[in-house]
């Protein structure tokens, strides 16, 4: 295999088949299984790439391995760094502890404890974990930093051919396994952070499969691909989403754009734009129909299969391969999943409302405004004795979307001052 480590080239097909032989002894082929909730709400006939089956939950192990099989001795001496929102820490950290060479890992403080932890305990002895700034570019400062001081080998979290060849191998393994089945997939769907998972499976189609159709899903919060496509090269967001770590990269990186960019002529290439709210919903529809534990960037694909705009420029029918690219979900943030899911789908709203301060005011709130499915979980409630009226923050649930209109026109008739809190208020984030 080319020493991809030192040669700043585009990588090829070849090199992907390479890397694949490097990490055929250390990562068994991940299941393509069929996706019977998705077929049905689609129509189409849609199928599971499970890159959250592998030793690390995540396909970045892929590219992680590759690189690492490159390193020199000399440079395994000096040890490796990278920076990371979590998954690619622990590609690193297993292929650092399978090779003996010891890694400083730089995470942002957005980065999940569950990933926090499973970097440490896939990495043991050879891996020490450094939390560093506020996102992942901040971390990746950090890294560098180090890495200029010590003399350290940098491993990219994407933009380096290694991880784009490692990355491929994803794509690769589709192809062999679909033709098992006796069929090729008409179109992918792939989660975009910083590129290097499409970059890699973009340079096996162009070869492989020109023509099939391809759909970049990225976050809403961190369409940074679709920036880059649009300008012609990578350029920086003006602001990022974290919520969806795995993929809340600001800028996409120099030689996957460069590898996006020489494949898209070859293959039907799209972009798409998901909700972060819609990502949560499918999350919990992966749990707890298919029960599959998702992180939000493992859910990203699949939930662009819930976007019409998507699914109405796919084949009807067609083979729809889907990349679930991550299960590292930590228990602790279901509450906040659960809760962004129910605001995206028009089930949970906010209100401030101006009590009257006297006896019987709640009563008549929930007698003659609050509707028979509605259910109030928020009350903040503030007495000001100098005052006729006292605030409250006001949480409801719904049982239907459609039972706002009722509500809001109950609001509107009442003596009630009534102010509801756009999704977009900081207020709104506080309490949600």
């Amino acid at each position: 295999m080319p020493d991809l480590l030192q040669t700043p080239t585009l990588p090829t097909a070849t090199d992907v088949d390479a890397a694949a032989s490097l990490l055929g002894p250390v990562i068994a082929p991940t299941p393509l299984q069929r996706a019977h909730r998705l077929s049905a709400l689609t129509g189409l006939d849609v199928w599971l790439k499970r890159e959250d089956l592998t030793p690390v939950r995540s396909y970045k192990a892929r590219g992680a391995y590759t690189v690492l099989a490159g390193l020199s001795e000399e440079q395994r001496a000096r040890g490796v760094t990278c920076a990371s929102a979590g998954n690619h820490a622990q590609g690193v950290a297993f292929a650092c502890a399978r090779a003996g060479v010891h890694a400083t890992i730089f995470l942002p403080r957005t980065t999940p404890r569950q990933k926090r932890d499973r970097v440490a305990a896939l990495g043991g002895e050879q891996v020490e974990v450094v939390i560093a700034g506020e996102a992942y570019d901040d971390a990746a400062v950090a890294a560098a930093d180090f890495a200029a001081a010590s003399g350290a080998t940098v491993i990219p979290a994407f933009d380096h051919p290694g991880i784009i060849a490692g990355q491929g191998t994803v794509v690769a393994e589709v192809l062999a396994q679909a033709g098992e089945l006796g069929w090729q997939p008409d179109a992918l769907v792939l989660p975009v952070g910083g590129a290097g998972l499409i970059a890699g499976s973009l340079t096996v189609l162009a070869e492989r499969l020109p023509g099939v159709q391809v759909v970049a899903a990225e976050p809403s919060g961190a369409t940074s691909l679709a920036a880059a496509l649009e300008a012609g090269g990578p350029v920086e967001l003006d602001h990022v989403d974290p919520f969806v770590d795995g993929a809340a990269v600001r800028r996409v990186g120099e030689l996957t754009y460069a590898a996006v960019a020489a494949a898209r002529d070859a293959v039907k290439l799209s972009t798409a734009s998901v909700p972060e709210g819609l990502i949560c919903v499918e999350m919990l529809d992966l749990y707890q129909v298919d029960g599959i534990i998702a992180e939000p960037a493992g859910a990203l694909a699949a939930t662009a299969l819930r976007l019409p705009e998507v699914v109405d420029t796919l084949p009807a029918g067609g083979h729809v391969v889907v990349v679930v690219s991550g299960g590292n979900n930590d228990v602790s943030r279901y509450a906040d999943i659960v809760e962004r899911a129910l605001v995206h789908e028009g089930l949970k709203h906010y209100f401030l409302v101006e009590f009257p301060q006297e006896p019987g005011a709640l009563r008549r709130f929930l007698d003659e405004v609050l509707g028979p499915d509605d259910d109030i979980t928020l009350f903040e409630y503030t007495k000001r004795n100098n005052r006729e009226t006292g605030p409250a923050l006001v949480g409801i649930e719904m049982q239907d979307p459609n039972d706002l209109g009722p509500l809001l026109e109950r609001m509107a008739s009442s003596r009630l001052r009534v102010e509801k809190v756009a999704p977009d208020s900081p207020l709104f984030g506080f309490v949600s």
